[in-house]
């Protein structure tokens, strides 16, 4: 089952479930107006859901219309709920070699994971205001999913049945920012701005086998200005499954329907497959080279995020947008 939400002029959008071969949507007033009020019930309306997917899917769907992923909202425009894990311990081991740093044990066993602003995600196809190139702007792409109530203490075994929904991340970053913050001692907050999410989120069962451990093993694929930058194995390299990663997170909290979980940056020891963010690839260069050539994200720049099944059809839609220059407003809007 895949699920959107469309533009309606509200905050949450409204809920439509989407074909599965993202070519037409169907909205769900009836059974749940937006995604946070079907996971807030999730087991009652869910089966509701994919009963209305299996119309749509057999063609007697009434109000479907064509879907259209410029007027798709974060599936969650926002959520209770964010954190953010860097499972792929791999990419952390070359970005510390790169600047010379130690890497801690403890890192292949405890995960990383921060709290980023849930507040505000952006839009799939919506522009991605930055204050200034200085700042080092990079994407990274990412997967996460979305649970329902999760409760303290939730073993793994027990997480990977929380697990309701899966997207495609871009974490944005501000590469330059985040050298004084994290040295203050309190982590990200100016150097993460908002987070993109794809058009849609997916069911488990719609990545078929590819969906195995709790992880998802196919190619996170990027572009950089219509230019190919990296196809990394989403679930190869990946230390901390989601379920690991949830288990981590509820172990002294429990998680509210609606939480999002993601993965972090996307990376194989295989560097043939490229890089998920700029960063990486800045690394791999002062290490080659003595010094990093790749630039940051400059203005008028456009990211496309995509991950495509074995049979080459889009599984979530695309995240593309454009860095651009935020404009500052007053109180007048």
């Amino acid at each position: 089952m895949k699920l959107a939400t469309l533009r309606n002029g509200t905050r949450d959008g409204q809920l439509v479930v989407v074909s599965r071969d993202l070519d037409w949507a169907m909205p769900v007033p009836a059974i749940a107006p937006t995604l946070q009020s079907a996971l807030d019930d999730w087991s009652r309306i869910s089966p509701l859901l994919l009963e209305a997917a299996q119309q749509l899917a057999d063609g007697g769907a009434r109000g479907a219309l064509p879907f259209d992923q410029k007027a798709a909202l974060a599936p969650l425009p926002r959520s209770y709920h964010w954190a953010d894990g860097s499972a792929y311990v791999n990419h952390v081991e070359l970005v510390r070699k790169a600047r010379n740093a130690d890497m801690p044990p403890s890192f292949w066993t405890d995960p990383l994971v921060y709290q980023g602003g849930s507040d505000d995600f952006l839009a799939p196809t919506a522009d991605v205001p930055v204050p200034s190139e200085d700042y080092g702007i990079d994407l990274e792409g990412e997967l996460a999913v979305i649970t329902d109530d999760v409760p303290m203490l939730a073993t793994a075994g027990e997480a990977c049945g929380h697990i309701k929904l899966i997207m495609l991340v871009n974490d944005w970053s501000l590469r330059n920012l985040i050298p004084d913050e994290l040295a203050k001692g309190f982590g990200f907050y100016q150097s993460k701005p908002a987070t993109s999410f794809s058009p849609c989120a997916i069911t488990p069962d719609e990545l078929g086998a590819a969906w195995q451990g709790n992880k998802v093993h196919l190619p996170l694929v990027s572009h950089i200005n219509g230019r190919p930058f990296g196809r990394p194995n989403a679930g190869v390299d990946m230390t901390f499954d989601f379920a690991q990663l949830i288990a981590h997170v509820t172990r002294t909290r429990r998680l509210g329907a609606g939480a999002v979980i993601g993965s972090g940056t996307v990376s194989n020891y295989d560097r043939s497959s490229g890089s998920s963010c700029l960063a990486e690839t800045r690394a791999l260069e002062q290490i080659a080279y003595g010094r990093p050539t790749t630039p940051f994200l400059r203005f008028g720049d456009r990211v496309r995020i995509e991950m495509f099944g074995r049979d080459g059809a889009s599984l979530f839609g695309a995240i593309d947008q454009q860095v651009v220059a935020a404009v500052a407003r007053t109180n007048g809007g």
